[in-house]
């Protein structure tokens, strides 16, 4: 496979403050990838980096088989960027700003008008494409910013936390359409803070304080991260339960899952002595991804 991104001990630092420390990686082309993890975890920082749009402190990267301090101006005509806030004029009407963005990358003559109405057709806005886009609901306006960020037929597109603020439903499509774009050849860098959506996702790079913890595809990471055997519990009152639990000398984690609880013991043969402590009988779980990323969390604040 092509590699679309390789970072080696890629850096942002803002005065004393460390965004994102020493990440390398390699991205796949035609991949969907997910930026996993919580505010501030450095996603975006990243994601700014390898856009050309923030100047590293330290480290390399090629995007593109660009090199990323040497040949931003490059990458930037080769990619989709996807702001969180969508970037998108709301006084203007669907159509004038899917041209203003054509305009930007000189598409025009008969290529215009069919990239138009490709995109028109994508966002389901066909029919709506003399509205202004304050008219719009914020789930049409996303599929009206990813059409704009498509209309240069990117070979890279990064979604900086595209689906914030929308409904369950518009979400669901939202992958569908980036899914598909994948299957085509684009590479997709996503950011995220939903664990939902990273699951749909190729690849998940977990991020936290700055660090990469891990790459990995979900299944591997749910299946082979945690050292431990992680079961199910259902206790009353089970927020007052978990320092209780992780107390004990044979268990590794314990975690709040809403009305349940999410215990890793050592070995398979420490869930008999749990369910004796607690006098309820546990079940044994494949790990969630917030079960992989609270382990790699704390293993990366012990270190």
């Amino acid at each position: 496979m092509t590699v679309a991104i390789s970072t080696r001990e890629l850096t942002r630092r803002f005065g004393d403050f460390t965004a994102v420390d020493r990440v390398s990686m390699d991205i796949e082309q035609g991949e969907l990838c997910a930026f996993l993890g919580p505010n501030g975890a450095g996603k975006t920082t990243a994601m700014r980096m390898l856009t050309g749009i923030l100047i590293p402190t330290s480290g390399q990267a090629d995007v593109l088989g660009y090199d990323l301090l040497k040949q931003s101006d490059d990458i930037k005509a080769h990619i989709g960027y996807m702001s969180q806030k969508f970037s998108l004029y709301s006084e203007l009407t669907v159509l004038e700003n899917l041209s203003f963005y054509a305009g930007l990358y000189g598409i025009n003559g008969h290529s215009l008008n069919q990239r138009l109405q490709e995109m028109l057709e994508l966002a389901e806005l066909v029919h709506r494409q003399n509205d202004k886009v304050a008219t719009l609901s914020r789930g049409f306006r996303q599929r009206l910013a990813l059409s704009c960020a498509l209309i240069s037929r990117p070979a890279l597109l990064f979604l900086d936390e595209p689906t914030s603020g929308v409904s369950p439903s518009s979400r669901r499509a939202f992958f569908e359409i980036i899914r598909q774009k994948a299957s085509e050849g684009v590479t997709v860098i996503v950011s995220t803070h939903f664990m939902d959506e990273a699951g749909r996702c190729d690849r998940i790079a977990f991020f936290n304080q700055g660090r990469l913890l891990a790459l990995d595809s979900p299944d591997y990471l749910r299946n082979n991260v945690l050292e431990g055997h992680m079961v199910e519990l259902e206790l009353p009152e089970p927020v007052s339960q978990l320092e209780r639990l992780k107390a004990l000398p044979y268990v590794k984690e314990c975690s709040l899952h809403g009305l349940m609880l999410h215990v890793l013991v050592r070995e398979v043969n420490d869930q008999t002595a749990l369910e004796q402590y607690t006098g309820v009988q546990a079940q044994p779980i494949i790990p969630s991804l917030e079960d992989v990323f609270i382990a790699l969390a704390k293993t990366r604040e012990s270190r």
